[in-house]
């Protein structure tokens, strides 16, 4: 009866074992992206406003057109980032831009609208993902995946290295840190804290509470814990405004 016994427990450990499924960085953010929105974003138009600015992303399977559209002393200004690369338009013409002024624009069109829509994006080739701990903020349990980028299709800002701070039990992306260079030689650090969640056509956005540390001396992985203890300065809000999904 006892080897019975036994045996049972052996065979309710080793089923428990089966059934448990233990997550790795791929799993949590592939269930992240897809409470977000998962597949809809990969054929989808998407517009909104960010300070007095508008801007259109146009994706199909891997086709994109990102979009801004304002108005400066030149006129009406159109700067398109694509497949293709980059152009400005201004009223309705074609626009000769330096290289350089090409490339910083090419970063600014595209980095609002990559923070429009994280974590979609974290599954592209030259993303990397490592899941480096678990923590607990305000009471709510999360996995903390770190995410850095291949030289080799990583862009202009490939050295940047991101953290997400993923729900254990919603796989929603609540925090997001970076670290970044402004410059070849200035160093930056970044914290976001997502507020204001509503879903649009099936997409998860979310505002943010920007925030960065006193000196730049920190790892860009213990944010969280300065932000705990009240330690980060409040630089901005990131509002995306009338939204718009078709």
């Amino acid at each position: 009866m006892k080897k019975f016994i036994y045996a049972f427990v052996i065979f309710l450990m080793i089923s428990s074992c089966k059934n448990g499924k233990k997550h790795d960085a791929q799993s949590i953010v592939d269930n992240a992206i897809e409470v977000a929105g998962g597949k809809i974003f990969q054929a989808s138009n998407i517009s909104f406003e960010f300070r007095g600015k508008l801007y259109k992303a146009i994706r199909n399977e891997g086709i994109f057109q990102f979009e801004r559209q304002f108005e400066d002393s030149l006129g009406q200004i159109k700067d398109i980032l694509s497949n293709d690369g980059f152009k400005r338009v201004v009223n309705d013409k074609p626009y000769v831009v330096h290289d350089s002024m090409a490339a910083k624009y090419s970063r600014s069109v595209n980095s609002v609208h990559y923070f429009s829509v994280l974590p979609y994006g974290l599954n592209d080739a030259a993303v990397n993902k490592a899941l480096i701990g678990e923590t607990s903020i305000s009471d709510k349990a999360y996995y903390k995946i770190k995410v850095y980028f291949d030289e080799v299709g990583g862009g202009d800002d490939f050295e940047d290295v991101f953290v997400y701070w993923i729900g254990k039990d919603d796989f929603k992306v609540d925090y997001i840190a970076y670290s970044y260079m402004d410059n070849e030689t200035e160093f930056g650090l970044r914290f976001r804290e997502a507020y204001n969640e509503r879903y649009v056509g099936g997409l998860r956005f979310v505002d943010y509470k920007n925030y960065k540390p006193e000196d730049n001396l920190t790892n860009v992985i213990n944010l969280d814990s300065l932000f705990i203890a009240k330690k980060l300065k409040l630089l901005s809000k990131i509002e995306n405004e009338n939204i718009e999904v078709n």
